[in-house]
């Protein structure tokens, strides 16, 4: 048992030092040498973890998504929830997920999709396209039940997705906004632009 605990700090140390590296240097800068001296390992351990770079690459971005979908999964399904907390909930869950301590995950999102193998690649789409299901049936019960008025729910998650996701880029710890800050913030700029006014009343 404490062997198997050991593998697992060693396992995430590769990941948190290769994504931090593969942002830094870019992915194909980035050689196993490079990973497993900032690790204090030799080369060849890193081989008892990960097949090859691009394994570590997929686990980093599969994570990821994984970590994202796992809390708001019950929202595709649990019509009990109202339309606006599953929405909220979806932009906490991402918006904590994107400007929390795996930041450097978050920012080679986007460009690590090109480094990976086609089968790779499609499971990390497959993920994608689960969110925006998810958000999708959440938008789909609002307007049902006229609460969002909005024409396009596609376009208006995608629109939710990308200013989150383009939050990692200017936001900063000691900046003037704590994350619950931006949280609420979009959130309610978010059914404002879904025709929701009184955000606090409730049908």
């Amino acid at each position: 048992m404490p062997q198997e605990k050991e593998s697992k700090i060693q396992q995430k140390l590769i990941l948190s030092k290769s994504s931090t590296l593969f942002w830094e240097k870019g992915y194909a800068e980035t050689s196993m040498r490079d990973i497993a001296n900032e690790c204090g390992f030799r080369p060849a351990n890193i081989y008892n973890f990960f097949e090859n770079k691009e394994s570590i690459l997929f686990e980093i971005l599969f994570q990821e998504m994984e970590d994202i979908l796992t809390p708001i999964r019950n929202l595709a399904e649990d019509e009990s929830i109202d339309p606006r907390d599953g929405l909220k909930q979806v932009i906490a869950n991402h918006l904590r997920m994107t400007l929390g301590e795996k930041r450097n995950a978050k920012l080679l999102f986007d460009s690590g999709l090109n480094n990976l193998s086609p089968k790779n690649r499609k499971k990390i789409i497959k993920q994608r396209d689960e969110y925006d299901r998810i958000c999708l049936s959440i938008m789909a019960r609002g307007k049902k039940a006229g609460i969002f008025k909005c024409e396009n729910e596609r376009l208006a998650v995608y629109c939710i997705a990308s200013m989150i996701a383009r939050s990692r880029i200017w936001y900063t710890p000691d900046g003037r906004n704590s994350v619950d800050d931006i949280i609420e913030f979009m959130y309610e700029f978010s059914l404002k632009g879904l025709g929701v006014v009184k955000t606090g009343a409730k049908k």
